[in-house]
């Protein structure tokens, strides 16, 4: 039997990935800068608190909706901008490249990354269509988080919460072991016909943050740094199993998020290495996730018990 995740375990996820970024950043001797942008997210971050607090005890549909979605999407952001920001003190303390061993990943699966990129770069259209669908990483959770607020679905949205963070756990602690630069900085070679939208951030970032010429993490201009494994595959697959639960929004956000994935080699600069590696962090996510469910059901069950003898 499964039950909804108690949202003090939620909250002790949280404080625990807030932690542990704050002594990673103190480690790599690393500060934050929250310019215009990064103080926007704080304000919205305050709001969305305001709001959770304000309506903690509603009493008319609207008031819960809007309580349970500004805890809900409160919580996403949360672990996002805490994943994106503690991987700049991991980089800076990574040594090497791995890119050889996952270009022969992808030549025993016979992927061939320049061709699928020389496909993207010869068609406008292709880059318009993949940069929207690469960015569906933002929208898919919103409107999943959202429609499980307005239905009163709070064990579906916890659960959607749980796995995103498990998956971004699992993700951190890969990825200091194997850094990359990417397919497009690692196998292109000459003029670049087409920038991805992830563009060369890995080769460029990844020495300055471990020659310590880095010191200052942007929040307005968070870059994504981590090449394996891919967090888009781990978060599209994470976000398909939500959707299968949700007959309204299942076709369309497979279709989002099927797109996303066909996006992720060349927008991503990803190997397909990379997004095997994605799959297999979003598999463990969502055992854990539901081992965790039958837990708080069982810790349920006990209370119960004792609370009827």
């Amino acid at each position: 039997m499964m039950s909804t995740i108690p949202g003090r375990w939620l909250a002790t996820c949280l404080c625990f990935s807030a932690l542990a970024t704050s002594l990673m950043l103190l480690y790599a001797h690393q500060t934050i800068h929250l310019g215009a942008s990064g103080f926007a997210l704080i304000v919205g971050g305050v709001v969305l608190a305001a709001i959770r607090y304000r309506f903690r005890n509603p009493v008319t549909r609207g008031q819960r909706v809007a309580r349970d979605g500004a805890e809900y999407l409160g919580a996403f952001a949360l672990v996002s901008l805490l994943g994106a920001v503690v991987s700049y003190p991991e980089a800076a303390v990574t040594r090497g490249y791995v890119d050889p061993s996952l270009e022969r990943i992808d030549h025993f699966f016979h992927f061939d990354w320049i061709a699928w990129y020389e496909v993207v770069a010869a068609h406008p259209i292709l880059q318009l269509l993949g940069r929207a669908a690469y960015a569906g990483i933002f929208v898919s959770p919103t409107l999943l988080l959202g429609y499980f607020a307005w239905i009163d679905r709070k064990s579906d949205a916890r659960r959607l919460i749980l796995s995103f963070w498990l998956g971004a756990l699992l993700t951190l602690i890969w990825f200091p072991r194997v850094p990359a630069v990417g397919p497009l900085a690692f196998l292109w070679h000459g003029a670049i016909p087409y920038m991805p939208t992830s563009a060369l951030f890995q080769a460029q970032l990844l020495p300055q943050l471990r020659d310590h010429v880095v010191h200052v993490v942007d929040l307005g201009a968070l870059r994504g740094i981590v090449c394996t494994p891919s967090f888009h595959t781990t978060s599209a697959l994470l976000y398909i199993a939500a959707a299968w639960r949700v007959r309204v929004l299942r076709v369309p956000l497979i279709v989002l998020n099927c797109a996303m994935l066909l996006s992720t080699p060349v927008e991503g600069t990803h190997y397909l290495a990379d997004m095997l590696g994605g799959a297999l962090v979003a598999a463990i996510a969502l055992v854990l996730t539901t081992l965790t469910e039958i837990a708080a059901a069982e810790v349920r069950s006990g209370v119960l018990a004792r609370a009827r003898a």
